[in-house]
């Protein structure tokens, strides 16, 4: 047990993250340790008491429905799902005591050497193929947190030979203080989140995070083509840390970048070549920086060169993230629910080449704007459907672009996906694109794409 967790732990939030603490805090307790554990929600659903029931099995005191944190509490260990203005975040804070996140606990009770991954897009995508490389190279390695199991749940069992390769959310970035990724990566940072954040400053800062803990020995990789992330590149080079810069547009300085359509590493004076932009199966410049990035960590973690090549030749699109669907009628589908706000709408857009574009956008706005996002589907699309919470919200946006593309508003997704089999002509590409959280309809996007695959799946059947 990691030094400072004896006493009263406190857990808020009974998802997933928050769950794994808390059976591992408990398992500490049968073991001996002077622990007692508390498991709190603000809500109180059918199935957190279900969760709730299994928890006190293991012997964990569980209240539901509540914003208020015991005043005796030593530690709070807060899921990445409790908002910081929440009335319970509220309450942890005033109590005094330390409140760290779930990926910072991990951490704390991990013997393993880390790679972090973040970023505002991409990061989903870049973690496991970070992963894949290493496991094509021979290293052993395990996915965690966002993607793969719980970070608690592998953390505590794993030995030192084990690389554990992490995506980390703002959300969960803000609540570290001793997290230490031995190789970290930042894609990009661009506004999203502002409603959690209260701004995008906040926002970045958290992001940036991910590298306070670095020093001599360790490596940052950075994409300098993104604006947001750049600046980050000559901050950590006077602190001993290796920068490899990433460029897909070819920067002077650039560890990774493209030469003549095949992707390379610039090392020692030398230009090793890895594969043809053509071979990768995830497609878009988004995802080729992405791969860019991914052999860059792959590479500073000890994995060879054609453990690399053969790992981004073999790499499949995951779910969620430009994910084929299908053709119906001659019109290709894609499930790209993961894209939850403008700017990876924006990079989704360049994964088609010329084909004609119908995109799917809507659903919970997360304090953006949306102009630039108007702007660019206007230039590129020949229809929009726009559903949801926020529906009219977008139809405005594309009103001041003069609707250089058709503007089709609905009410919900499975409306969204007829209006655009009705639009799309055989050869068109139909993307669930939202550029939108899913809440007003969907519990997370995962249900949302899984929702939409469903309505493209009945399309087909009813021929």
């Amino acid at each position: 047990m990691a030094e400072g967790m004896t006493g009263h732990m406190v857990v808020l939030g009974l998802g997933r993250s928050g769950r794994s603490v808390a059976e591992y805090l408990a398992s500490r307790a049968r073991d001996g340790v002077d622990v007692r554990v508390t498991a709190l929600d603000s809500g109180d659903t059918p199935l957190l008491r279900a969760t709730a029931e299994d928890l006190r099995a293991h012997g964990v005191r569980v209240l539901l429905g509540t914003d208020e944190v015991p005043g005796d509490a030593d530690l709070v260990v807060a899921s990445p799902g409790v908002p910081p203005a929440s009335p319970l975040m509220m309450s942890a804070h005033a109590r005094g005591v330390p409140v760290i996140g779930e990926i910072e606990f991990a951490y704390r009770v991990s013997r393993s050497p880390w790679i972090a991954i973040t970023g505002t897009n991409g990061k989903t995508t870049t973690t496991a193929l970070v992963a894949h490389l290493l496991g094509t190279a021979g290293l052993p390695c395990e996915a965690v947190g966002n993607i793969g199991n719980a970070a608690t749940e592998v953390a505590a069992s794993a030995g030192p030979a084990r690389l554990l390769v992490a995506e980390v959310s703002s959300f969960q970035l803000m609540l570290t203080e001793r997290f230490h990724p031995r190789v970290s990566v930042l894609l990009n940072i661009t506004p999203d989140h502002i409603d959690y954040h209260g701004s995008f400053e906040s926002y970045a800062g958290d992001k940036a995070r991910i590298f306070a803990n670095q020093t001599q020995g360790d490596t940052a990789v950075i994409d300098v083509d993104d604006t947001g992330s750049a600046p980050y590149a000559d901050r950590l080079t006077p602190r001993g840390v290796e920068v490899l810069r990433v460029s897909r547009a070819g920067a002077a300085a650039a560890f990774a970048t493209v030469e003549e359509g095949v992707l390379v590493l610039r090392r020692r004076n030398e230009t090793t070549p890895l594969v043809a932009v053509s071979d990768l199966k995830i497609h878009g410049d988004h995802n080729v920086s992405n791969a860019l990035a991914a052999a860059s960590a792959a590479y500073a973690a000890g994995a060879s060169i054609q453990g690399i090549r053969e790992g981004l030749r073999s790499f499949e699109p995951i779910e969620h993230r430009l994910e084929p669907v299908g053709v119906v009628h001659g019109v290709e589908y894609f499930n790209d629910s993961k894209a939850t706000n403008p700017d990876a709408v924006a990079k989704a857009l360049t994964a088609f080449d010329e084909r004609p574009l119908v995109v799917l956008l809507g659903g919970h706005n997360k304090g953006n704007d949306f102009s630039e996002l108007a702007r660019a589907v206007s230039a590129r699309c020949r229809a929009a459907v726009v559903f949801g919470e926020c529906a009219e919200e977008l139809e405005a946006a594309f009103a001041h672009q003069g609707r250089a593309c058709e503007v089709v508003r609905v009410r919900g997704m499975a409306d969204a996906v007829a209006a655009a089999a009705e639009i799309a002509d055989p050869g068109d590409v139909v993307v669930l694109s939202p550029a939108c959280a899913s809440f007003d309809e969907f519990a997370d996007y995962q249900e949302r794409g899984v929702r939409f695959k469903q309505l493209v799946a009945q399309l087909s059947e009813r021929g």
